[in-house]
């Protein structure tokens, strides 16, 4: 089976404000950021503390979001931050992210985090992963329009359906949050 460039873009409407905004494939904005780990990036424990992990993620998630928007983008949301493994001083810890899929303003960037001995030749460990969610700004800061991601592999396109439940996800989690608050406030709860 051949990979072809496929254009999937869609928001809710069905109507996309960025038509006439040309696609931009995964791969144009793809990239890893490594660092080693040292003393200074550790928690009580003696291990690299869960919140260096989380910046080297956004660091990541928020370059390629800047690539594939062609300018400025900040993190709206963080979901699903697994840390699937411990890491340790003296790990080179590599954060692989792209785009897996794009709306009208907002982009869902998948990092996955790798970890490997920074003296041995041992094949990398992942050792976490993320799912961020950014909005496309201007210099005002008001959202501005992105280009559709073109999925090129069959990979590519299994993430784009997935980032689609997770964003389906995502709104109806804060549609019934919304509709619980309204209700307490009508029934007289100073939350």
């Amino acid at each position: 089976m051949t990979d072809q460039v496929t254009p999937v873009h869609s928001d809710t409407s069905g109507i996309s404000d960025t038509e006439g905004i040309p696609g931009k494939p995964t791969s144009a904005s793809r990239t890893t950021l490594s660092h080693i780990m040292s003393h200074h990036d550790t928690n009580l424990l003696g291990t690299v503390h869960g919140g260096v992990i989380m910046k080297l993620v956004d660091d990541a998630a928020g370059a390629v979001a800047g690539r594939h928007s062609g300018g400025p983008a900040v993190t709206a949301s963080m979901d699903e931050m697994a840390f699937l493994e411990p890491v340790r001083v003296g790990d080179l810890v590599h954060v692989k992210a792209q785009v897996n899929w794009t709306g009208r303003t907002s982009m869902e960037v998948g990092v996955r985090v790798l970890a490997e001995r920074w003296n041995e030749s041992t094949p990398p460990t992942q050792v976490g992963s993320a799912y961020l969610v950014f909005a496309a700004v201007d210099a005002d800061g008001r959202p501005r329009p992105v280009p559709p991601v073109l999925p090129e592999t069959d990979r590519d396109r299994r993430r784009y359906q997935e980032a689609q439940i997770r964003r389906t996800h995502r709104l109806s989690r804060r549609r019934a949050i919304m509709e619980l608050r309204e209700r307490r406030a009508a029934e007289g709860f100073d939350d």
